[in-house]
């Protein structure tokens, strides 16, 4: 009797694990989905250049190159406030998406999908360090708190010689 109750405890732990991994495959494919359409369908992203290099639970990093669209100062080739802000509130919105998906993503794709519409900024605080100067430029961001109607995230931008340019913090609707 011994053994068998083992075994049904062994077959319902498994089980668990199981269903545990299989959620966390489809949070993993809502995830994939979500940063796929946020690079490729949204039409700013694109001008800017912005490429995304890693979005999991722990970071969102995006890389774009200096061009001359970007540029706010011509006579110090220095970006765009403007430019910076933006990729530091993508990054921001990104990582707000990523916390939003891994409390959500259980739920269908359409319910899931109907979340993520109505993400939006709430408030965006950047501080510039020094100017923008640079031939690339790399944006990290790290949620800092992901609730039921609003999260937090923290971003930096750095230059391509690794001098911290701009820092931010981004309030996010996500409920």
């Amino acid at each position: 009797m011994t053994t068998h109750n083992s075994t049904q405890q062994d077959q319902g732990q498994h089980n668990v694990a199981q269903q545990k991994q299989d959620q966390q495959e489809q949070v993993q494919q809502h995830l994939a989905k979500f940063v796929e359409s946020f690079s490729s369908r949204v039409p700013f992203h694109r001008t800017i250049g912005l490429h995304f290099e890693q979005v999991d639970s722990e970071r969102c990093v995006l890389r774009f190159d200096s061009r001359e669209e970007l540029i706010g100062n011509y006579i110090q080739n220095i970006l765009h406030g403007g430019v910076i802000a933006t990729v530091l509130d993508v990054a921001g919105g990104t990582m707000a998406a990523v916390g939003l998906i891994h409390k959500h993503g259980h739920a269908g794709e359409a319910a899931l999908t109907e979340r993520l519409a109505k993400l939006g900024t709430i408030d965006l605080r950047i501080d510039y360090l020094r100017p923008g100067r640079g031939k690339a430029f790399r944006a990290d961001a790290v949620l800092l708190r992901g609730g039921n109607k609003v999260a937090v995230t923290r971003m930096e931008l750095h230059n391509d010689a690794g001098e911290l340019v701009a820092v931010g913090t981004g309030t996010y609707l996500v409920g």
